[in-house]
């Protein structure tokens, strides 16, 4: 396998490709219009954390164009910052250059994987995740059933109790006290079609999700709840699959094609697909960057991309009924990576929660600063998401109650950080907060 890998990169290399594997390589146009100004490396969290240039945006997009040039080749101290980058997008932001850093890193880790594949545990953790449980929501949906046998029973507890998770590593018994009692998925809860109260203003399609549904299907139902009370026909697609964000991220970017394949398939009715998770959103915008090779894909990705948004951003563009139930407390919000920096929502989940009867609002500093969870960042480079999620708790207001967000991932990093530092604030999604102010209202009427 290695004399195979060493003898394509010769190829690449005569055809000018630098050390890159023919195919799917970095894209030149994103790098092109990099200046090295350095106005990106105040935005890094890795970089903030080790002060390092190879650990800074314009350090990895250095060590991208020079793997083009063949000046470097994709060994470790290549692969170490690629990998290590938290794929946040803060960079593209402070970026006045609109440089693609994010785009930059997945590709380059898309050939690092294809180069020197994983092998040993972390190949048998890839097998078992990346390909034997994300692409299948019914094995998803049946850890999401083990996880609520766990913590109904007892047993969860009693393993914390006894010592038991002690075994676990540090950040693996954090994240398990965290998780929530899961409820039921969407998919197995509901019909496909779920109708609109009174009049039908219009059909949405809604991305269930992998982890979203398995672990927060309270925040899905939620979701319904105020779409259809909005006046929104729900239709939950059965063919629909895990979005790829945690394939793509993790290199493995023909797996990713492969599940944007079925969801433009399984959603190709569809005039809207709304997404409650910030990471999903953004990789379902991005699917045509998986088929830039492929015209004819590549233009049903652009046409489904455009139908993707976050359902904050709907909402609030589109009018939504102002709720009347009161929810007496201090809130805060924490912009997800990919909802802020990816999607370029910022406002509309902030509206959304500033119409709320009794919501005394408290902006967060460094708002869209990253908590380190990134996928599942957080399991895999735990010592650096750790540092990261400590340095945002820095800015969490200490007298907030309650903490809104718009991505699961982050809601397990960011109540992770409220356990740790002893705080009282109770982490939960956006439409969490506007379902209940719904109901709220609804009893007040009654």
């Amino acid at each position: 396998m290695a004399e195979t890998g060493l003898s394509e990169k010769r190829t690449c290399s005569d055809q000018g490709l630098g050390h890159y594997l023919p195919g799917d390589v970095p894209d030149a146009n994103k790098w092109a219009d990099c200046v090295h100004c350095g106005l990106c490396l105040e935005a890094c969290p890795t970089y903030l954390e080790t002060g390092h240039e190879h650990q800074s945006p314009r350090g990895r997009v250095h060590l991208i164009k020079s793997v083009a040039e063949g000046k470097v080749e994709m060994d470790e101290a290549f692969m170490d910052p690629v990998f290590t980058c938290l794929d946040c997008r803060a960079c593209e932001t402070a970026c006045p250059a609109n440089v693609q850093v994010g785009g930059l890193i997945e590709e380059a880790r898309g050939q690092v994987r294809r180069a020197v594949p994983v092998t040993g545990w972390r190949k048998q953790m890839s097998r078992l995740f990346l390909e034997g449980l994300f692409p299948h929501p019914e094995r998803v949906n049946k850890l999401g059933q083990l996880l609520r046998f766990l913590k109904s029973s007892g047993l969860s507890s009693f393993a914390r109790k006894s010592g038991l998770m002690k075994l676990l590593p540090q950040h693996l018994n954090l994240l398990e006290q965290v998780t929530p009692e899961p409820g039921e998925p969407l998919r197995k809860k509901y019909q496909e079609v779920i109708p609109a109260q009174g009049v039908t203003r219009a059909r949405v399609a809604v991305l269930t999700g992998c982890v979203m549904d398995a672990v927060f299907g309270e925040v899905n139902e939620a979701t319904v709840r105020v779409l259809t009370r909005n006046g929104y026909e729900v239709h939950i697609p059965q063919g629909q699959t895990c979005c790829g964000a945690l394939h793509v991220h993790a290199g493995e970017r023909e797996a990713g094609r492969k599940l944007a394949r079925r969801n433009m398939e399984a959603f190709a009715e569809a005039d809207h697909v709304l997404v409650n998770a910030a990471g999903c959103g953004c990789a379902m915008q991005e699917y045509p960057e998986l088929f830039k090779e492929e015209p004819e894909m590549r233009e049903q990705a652009e046409a489904f991309a455009a139908k993707v948004t976050d359902v904050s951003r709907f909402l609030h563009h589109r009018g939504f009924e102002k709720p009347k139930g009161e929810i007496r407390a201090r809130v805060t919000y924490h912009d997800a990576c990919h909802l802020a920096h990816g999607q370029g929502v910022r406002e509309e989940p902030r509206r959304l929660l500033q119409s709320i009867p009794g919501v005394e609002w408290v902006e967060m500093p460094e708002a869209d600063r990253c908590c380190g969870s990134a996928g599942i960042y957080n399991i895999t480079q735990p010592k650096m998401a750790q540092a990261v999620l400590e340095s945002k708790m820095e800015y969490v207001p200490e007298d907030v109650e309650l903490i809104s967000m718009g991505n699961p991932g982050c809601m397990l990093q960011m109540a992770a950080g409220v356990l740790q530092h002893g705080r009282n604030a109770r982490v939960v999604h956006t439409m969490e907060l506007l379902d209940r102010s719904y109901r709220e209202g609804d009893k007040k009427e009654v």
